[in-house]
């Protein structure tokens, strides 16, 4: 009952005990050992059970075929924990197999070497006396699966190069894999997974580069590789591997950024803080670094005040009397409509001519005193003259209107050289004078904008360009003119050739752009003027003047655009670039990129030049700053008697104008906008008669000058309104506009006026709303009886619309039927007028006893003031024929909230009104009904 091998080790026990016959005779039998190979073998794949052994496991008895003693019974494994067991497939044949008793791992042991060991079945049945065999050495090889992806020592990678230079290998990545054989286990090759990289890689894991690498290119690389063993499994993630560029050591600046942004209002802001010069460790002895600020494209050349022309000459001091002969177009100012405008940047009033426009200036507003001393200031933008002869290009002629062809002056480009022609009247015809001046100057045709004054001192004249002085290098002396009465002609941008010619027409057309062309006769303007007339709002800066070193040396251009700085020591140096910073002084500069060029020349010891430096080429770019809403409020509309309009100081229109500027600025915490009062300045503002213009023979609008003393402001006026223009603030401006006076000393068929307000901010950049404003006028009248006083409307009443009565109506009637809204409506004027004439009989009760006490001495111009009543107009209070009139009126105007037609058909009405009534119209009783509420 024991398995074979327990009844072998109970017999082994046995043998040294005493045999009894019968066990002798079984020994006798089985006379031979089993017998197998001395050596095997065997491979097994790991994770498999069976193993292939060579040569086969095969055991052979020579007692065979007697049972039991010729047939096999077992194998026996002897080895140290081989895990490993034999398992006879037949025992007659001997045949036999190797399995392995659970999973084998070639990665925890490739090869097994153990002993192996055969045993027959013994004597008999009860496996007595079995013989056993030699021991066979069997050697098995676990053969590997591969079942491990490559895996990367590192991480992640990191090398550096020098740019410019080609490497065999930069470094080198290593990946492994934990399989057992070679065939899995070693990696045949590594691939590069980032694409359009200029780098390759060897299957030795060595990267190398395929081009030269540029520092100013690209100063970092970041590449993925993979791995692959030789049974092309692959790696599971890839390794990064990163790689800097490092310059080759060459002079220049470092540290600095190709762009900056400058917010309106932060005033200075360093350009370059973190900037310094590499200069390789060679010896110098001086650095020069000049740094320009390139803004030619910007308006005309930089950030200046765009305020108008005669805003700025104040501003500056410039003395009155200049003629804008360029002003902007206008009822009363256009000659200079037909011509072609540019309005630039913030609104520029700038015209451009292209060979085919000019204009005639006016007689009345050409300068009529020219003296021996007089200006001519404007800005010009020219080029070169296409075609290789060059026309004479005319920007201000003044020649004969007829009969002949006489240039009395002139100021033309010709061959890119500014002349000035000045021929005057002499008593003293045989003597020459100076006549031509010239000027050749490369800003004539740079295609950028220059201002340009002539001052004129006959016979010296005197040009400065950008508030540089230039004298004329070429003055030619001419024959004076002969006196005569033919009429002369200004004009800009050709001159007018009248005589000579079959018919009239202009000639040397003039190509560029002009603005800002001024005449001041009388007076020449001094530089200072003149450079703050030209002067930018932009530039450069230094911060902290006090902390640069005494060895820097530093010069700034008048405009502030060029920057020189010269020094001995590097660090010096370096410090003071670090100040250099931008700023713009406006209030609401001009939003776009300002270009920053840096060109630096490096000195050595006994050498002029040794190390080259690059230029640097950057941007500030000037962020759009929070435009200003301007609004005008005030009433707008004012009823007035006709007595205030005869009276000597008349009315004043704006006596309760507001002006009020606010901007939208975003709160950066919460991310909501924010509306924020702010004060600046404004350069003009224009009132405009709306209708017939003013008749000068009975009507003016009339601002006093003693109102405008103290204030940068001036004033003009005309039929068409009047303008106050100047740069000041608003609240001078609120000053003189409540001081301007409307007067008409014949009222009689004056129903009411209407004027327009505006005003703006940098010539017209940021405009206000268009503030409309009626005068009605109040006609004398006198009382008359009447039988139904609640039929007939008191000659002292007017129906005005009123938005706040409609709004007030609307709040309460929104949704209610239109027919209960005309009851209401009617109700409620029905209670107005009830009211209305209980005053209207007490003022009429004291009226007459006052007449019965003066018994006819009254004054007929005696005036009622009733400017402390509250008067509630009823707009039923007409005839029964305009009852229904006024009804759908009223109730139109309530759903338009009082609308331009609204009013124009009210007008009509009481013009309709004042008919009718003036005949009944005896006395010259007044009142005030500006400060009626309605």
């Amino acid at each position: 009952n024991y398995p074979f091998h327990d009844r072998a080790n109970h017999t082994k026990s046995s043998d040294n005990v005493f045999l009894s016959p019968f066990s002798s005779f079984f020994s006798t039998v089985n006379k031979h050992k089993p017998w197998i190979e001395t050596s095997y073998h065997g491979v097994i794949t790991e994770n498999m059970d069976t193993v292939l052994l060579d040569p086969p496991l095969v055991a052979l008895d020579k007692d065979a075929p007697v049972p039991y003693a010729g047939e096999i019974c077992a194998f026996m494994i002897h080895g140290q924990e081989a895990p490993f067991e034999a398992v006879v497939l037949n025992k007659t044949s001997g045949e036999g197999v190797l399995r392995a008793k659970g999973l084998v791992d070639c990665e925890t042991q490739k090869e097994y070497t153990f002993l192996i060991q055969a045993y027959d079945c013994g004597a008999g049945a009860n496996g007595v006396s079995w013989k056993k065999s030699h021991k066979a050495v069997v050697h098995i090889q676990v053969d590997d699966v591969n079942e491990f992806s490559p895996v990367f020592r590192e991480a992640i990678y990191h090398a550096a190069v020098t740019e410019g230079k080609i490497y065999d290998s930069i470094l080198q990545v290593e990946a492994w894999d934990q399989d057992c054989s070679p065939q899995y286990s070693q990696i045949c090759n590594y691939d590069i997974v980032t694409s359009d990289t200029p780098f390759a890689i060897d299957r030795n894991g060595n990267i190398r580069n395929t081009e030269r690498l540029s520092y100013d290119k690209q100063l970092h690389y970041k590449i993925m590789v993979t791995a692959f063993d030789c049974g092309q499994k692959r790696a599971t993630e890839s390794v990064a591997v990163h790689i800097d560029v490092k310059p080759v050591c060459k002079p220049g600046w470092q540290g600095w950024n190709k762009r900056m942004d400058y917010e309106p209002g932060t005033g200075s802001k360093q350009l370059f803080p973190k900037m310094h010069l590499e200069t390789c460790d060679g010896p110098l002895s001086a650095v020069r670094a000049m740094v320009e600020l390139q803004t030619s494209h910007i308006g005309k050349g930089c950030d200046r005040e765009t305020y108008s022309e005669k805003s700025l000459q104040k501003l500056c001091g410039a003395a009155s009397g200049s003629t804008d002969l360029l002003p902007a177009p206008a009822a009363s100012t256009n000659w200079t409509a037909s011509l072609l405008t540019d309005s630039g940047r913030d609104s520029d009033l700038i015209f451009r001519f292209d060979g085919r426009q000019a204009s005639n200036v006016p007689e009345r507003v050409v300068p009529q005193n020219l003296t021996d001393q007089f200006t001519i200031a404007t800005w010009m933008k020219h080029g070169p003259s296409p075609g290789l002869r060059a026309e004479k290009e005319t920007l201000l002629c003044n020649s004969d209107k007829t009969e002949m062809n006489r240039h009395h002056y002139s100021l033309y480009v010709h061959n890119c050289r500014l002349v000035f022609l000045l021929r005057r009247d002499f008593t003293q015809v045989d003597t020459f004078r100076p006549a031509e001046f010239h000027w050749k100057l490369e800003q004539i045709c740079d295609k950028e904008w220059h201002y340009y004054v002539i001052n004129v001192e006959f016979p010296a004249v005197t040009l400065f360009v950008d508030g540089v002085t230039y004298e004329p290098y070429l003055v030619t002396d001419d024959w004076p003119i002969h006196p005569s009465s033919i009429d002369t002609q200004l004009t800009v941008g050709a001159c007018w050739q009248g005589g000579e010619v079959s018919t009239p027409r202009f000639t040397q057309y003039f190509r560029g752009s002009l603005s800002g062309l001024t005449i001041r006769p009388g007076k020449i303007e001094t530089q200072k003027v003149i450079s703050c007339l030209q002067a930018c709002k932009e530039g450069l800066d230094i911060n902290s003047l006090e902390s640069l070193g005494k060895d820097i040396k530093f010069h700034f251009n008048p405009a502030q655009s060029v920057l020189v700085m010269e020094g001995e020591d590097l660090e010096s140096v370096n410090t003071a670039m670090g100040k250099v910073s931008y700023i713009n002084s406006r209030q609401f500069p001009t939003a776009g990129l300002r270009r920053l060029h840096i060109t630096t020349t490096v000195q050595c010891f006994g050498e002029d030049i040794c190390i080259s430096i690059p230029d640097i080429k950057a941007v500030v770019i000037v962020l759009p700053p929070s435009e200003p809403r301007i609004t005008i409020a005030g009433s707008d509309r004012l009823v007035k008697p006709s007595a205030d309009l005869r009276g000597a100081t008349g009315v004043a229109p704006f006596k309760e104008l507001r002006i009020t500027s606010t901007v939208t600025k975003s709160d950066g915490t919460v991310h909501r906008p924010g509306v924020l009062e702010v004060m600046h300045n404004l350069d003009y503002c224009d009132v405009l008669v709306i209708g017939e213009e003013l008749n000068p023979e009975h009507e003016s609008l009339e601002i006093h000058h003693s109102s405008l003393i103290g204030k940068h402001l001036d004033a003009t006026n005309s039929t068409s309104g009047i303008s106050i223009y100047g740069v000041d603030s608003m609240a001078h401006y609120e000053e003189a506009l409540r001081q301007v006076r409307y007067r008409n000393w014949r009222p009689a068929t004056l129903t009411n006026r209407r004027f327009r307000l505006t005003c703006s901010e940098l010539n017209g950049r940021y405009t206000s709303n268009e503030f409309n404003l009626e005068i009605s006028v109040l006609h004398n009248s006198a009382p008359v009886e009447h039988v139904n006083h609640m039929a007939v409307q008191s000659q002292y009443m007017r129906p005005v619309h009123h938005p706040l009565m409609v709004h007030t109506l609307n709040s309460h009637i929104s949704g209610t039927p239109p027919a209960a809204t005309v009851v209401i409506v009617i109700c409620i004027a029905a209670l107005v007028v009830i009211v209305v004439l209980g005053i209207y009989r007490l003022h009429s009760t004291h009226l007459d006893g006052s007449k019965r006490e003066e018994d006819g001495a009254k004054d007929p111009k005696m005036d009622w003031d009733d400017s402390t009543l509250t008067i509630t107009v009823n707009p039923m209070e007409e005839d029964d024929d305009d009852e229904e009139e006024e009804d759908d009126e009223q109730a139109g105007d309530m759903s338009a909230e009082s609308g331009d037609s609204d009013e124009t058909e009210e007008e009509e009405e009481e013009d309709e009104r004042e008919v009718k009534k003036e005949g009944k119209q005896k006395s010259k009783l007044e009142w005030d009904s500006s400060s009626i509420t309605y």
